[in-house]
């Protein structure tokens, strides 16, 4: 049985990985068997195609699927390319294997994989994920190649902002500024909560989860597992906004992240810029320098938050005054009737 890393041909002057999109397939596979061999790689998108000089001598890995676009360059350069790579680590080839799934992804399966068989016999090497596939497609003489875990990467800094359907309009001003922010720093990560509309905006930033709305003890429950480093929390100058509390004070300093709030807000009125958090004005390029900045100053942050968690528990003692003198307030009241 062959079996890769081992037989990576090391003499290709690089490595062009053609995937729809990052995918576990690649990472769990074909990536760690790049780096063991020390070879370069690039991962390119279907619409990312590169130039014919590039391909001299380089090797191209096909990851499940084949897009028409890079199909037609493989086959005018071939000649110039010293291997072609096609990887499954599912039975993408055989059509009588998709019984059962939904019928768009059958048909996927057939447009970019299945209906290239041909063609993948005459220009490519085949290699496969388990010892199914490999004794199935043994007339290719594939090669096996191990998958390897990946590495828990603890260095990101966590973004996130909770709102409620109610924040729309905040959700909206949010989304260039956190767009920004990822493009900016791929050590950034941002969580939101929202439905289907909150979806299919954000899908399209990188390093961005979408929590589906919950109930209220769910969300207690939720947050409660939660760590964060940086809450953002705009509140648009709406008239809706204007009636607002300083609530998210409370959750963002819970999850022990830090807050960028901004002024004339009702978190304003008890957060100190460069006190408990920052206060910036609503001003997309202001953002996006807060919360870069922020990002990447762990011991600002590490203050901030202390600050922070002070004043959380000093605004609790006074609301826990503020019912006593009212409790004692309507007591004198009674007695006087």
């Amino acid at each position: 049985m062959n079996i890769i890393p081992h037989s990576l041909d090391s003499t290709a002057s690089h490595v062009f990985i053609v995937e729809e999109r990052a995918n576990p397939s690649c990472d769990f596979f074909v990536i760690p068997a790049l780096i063991a061999q020390r070879l370069s790689y690039t991962r390119c998108l279907f619409h990312e195609l590169v130039t014919a000089n590039a391909l001299r001598n380089a090797m191209v890995i096909f990851i499940r699927y084949v897009p028409s676009a890079w199909q037609k360059l493989i086959s005018a350069q071939r000649t110039h390319i010293r291997h072609v790579i096609f990887f499954m680590d599912d039975d993408v080839l055989d059509a009588s294997a998709f019984a059962g799934m939904p019928w768009r992804y059958q048909l996927k399966l057939m447009r970019l994989s299945a209906s290239r068989t041909t063609w993948l016999q005459q220009y490519a090497t085949l290699w496969v994920s388990t010892p199914y596939l490999h004794h199935k497609y043994c007339h290719w003489q594939p090669r096996l190649l191990l998958p390897r875990s990946i590495p828990v990467e603890d260095n990101f800094t966590r973004i996130f902002y909770h709102g409620s359907a109610t924040h729309q309009a905040d959700i909206a001003w949010l989304f260039p500024v956190i767009s920004e922010v990822l493009h900016s720093n791929e050590q950034l990560t941002f969580e939101i909560i929202g439905g289907q509309d909150v979806y299919r905006h954000y899908k399209k930033l990188p390093r961005v989860t979408i929590v589906h709305p919950m109930s209220w003890p769910s969300y207690q429950a939720f947050i409660s597992k939660q760590n964060y480093h940086i809450g953002v929390n705009p509140l648009v100058n709406t008239p809706f906004n204007k009636a607002r509390s300083y609530t998210k004070f409370f959750d963002i300093t819970r999850c022990h992240a830090v807050g960028i709030y901004s002024p004339n807000s009702c978190c304003a009125d008890v957060v100190a810029h460069l006190h408990e958090g920052l206060i910036v004005e609503l001003n997309p390029a202001d953002w996006v320098e807060a919360v870069l900045n922020l990002a990447n100053d762990k011991a600002l942050r590490s203050q901030l938050l202390m600050n922070a968690q002070q004043k959380v528990a000093y605004l609790n003692q006074q609301a826990h005054q503020q019912l006593i003198d009212y409790v004692a307030l309507s007591g004198a009241g009674a007695q006087q009737e």
